[in-house]
């Protein structure tokens, strides 16, 4: 047994998993490719690839000396299901909501300290992001990881956030696990949480939870992005009604039953807003 990111682990089963993991999101990679991307002895390497390449997880073609996904992989990933049933039933509730404010709307899950992105709905006037549907991102940069770590357990954010470096991305970017941990404090207690170009500079984000794993088996939030030159001078109360009214929506489509987000009267939502880190 060895200690990975705070959590016991088995060295072997979690080095397989992420050449997996490595291997889909590069598409295929060589060996040398693998071996220098995530540092593995050579002397094991080869019988890890053979190990994973016989039980399907892997392919390797002869002809190009390239890995990829086998058929293992694509199995198991049509079993998983879970996270369907909530994609389809927001999608429709998304696609008016983005359709109603002309801004992009995304649904996240949590995995460990990253969002990933399960649905977006986008218009032809709305921002354009890097993100996509699969992708992760850690969750201390962006407005809807940061309302996912608002539903965990304070110790347990605490720990997540630890547990990885947290790189700067713009000069507003929180990366003091103590100020993210307040961040994700008031988030929890308000409601609602924000990317104040955090992530990306002339972008602001407002997000919600959605459902809990007690209420809907799964860690998920909706959020609204836009860019900063858009949002108004309510913001983001003006972006943050009609957000809450389409994640009461979805939560009522689905059956789920979770505190009721509560809006604050007050239209300057002073005070909410995160303040640029003073720790790299």
């Amino acid at each position: 047994m060895s200690e990975d990111r705070g959590n016991p682990t088995v060295k072997s089963a979690d080095r397989a998993l992420t050449v997996v993991e490595f291997v889909a999101g590069k598409g295929s990679a060589s060996f040398t490719e693998i071996l220098e991307g995530l540092h593995l002895p050579r002397s094991s390497a080869h019988g890890l690839l053979s190990t994973l390449c016989a039980a399907g997880w892997l392919d390797h073609s002869s002809s190009n000396k390239q890995y990829s996904l086998g058929l293992r992989a694509w199995q198991v990933g049509q079993l998983y299901t879970g996270h369907q049933t909530l994609a389809n039933v927001a999608k429709p509730v998304m696609d008016r909501l983005a359709s109603a404010q002309g801004e992009t709307v995304q649904l996240a899950l949590l995995d460990g300290v990253e969002n990933v992105y399960i649905a977006i709905s986008q218009t032809s006037g709305g921002m354009r992001l890097g993100s996509s549907v699969g992708m992760r991102l850690l969750a201390h940069a962006t407005g809807i990881g940061k309302a996912l770590l608002s539903m965990l357990d304070p110790d347990e954010a605490r720990r997540r956030l630890n547990s990885v470096a947290l790189p700067r991305l713009t000069d507003k970017t929180v990366t003091d696990v103590a100020a993210l941990a307040e961040l994700v404090a008031a988030a929890k207690a308000q409601g609602f949480a924000l990317d104040d170009e955090e992530y990306l500079d002339g972008c602001r984000c407002v997000a919600v939870p959605l459902t809990s794993e007690a209420g809907g088996g799964m860690h998920a939030a909706l959020s609204i992005t836009m860019p900063t030159a858009r949002t108004d001078a309510d913001w983001p109360g003006s972006v943050l009604r009609p957000l809450v009214a389409a994640a009461q929506e979805i939560r009522a489509l689905l059956g789920v039953r979770e505190p009721d987000i509560v809006v604050p009267a007050t239209a300057s939502f002073s005070g909410t807003r995160s303040a640029p880190t003073r720790s790299a």
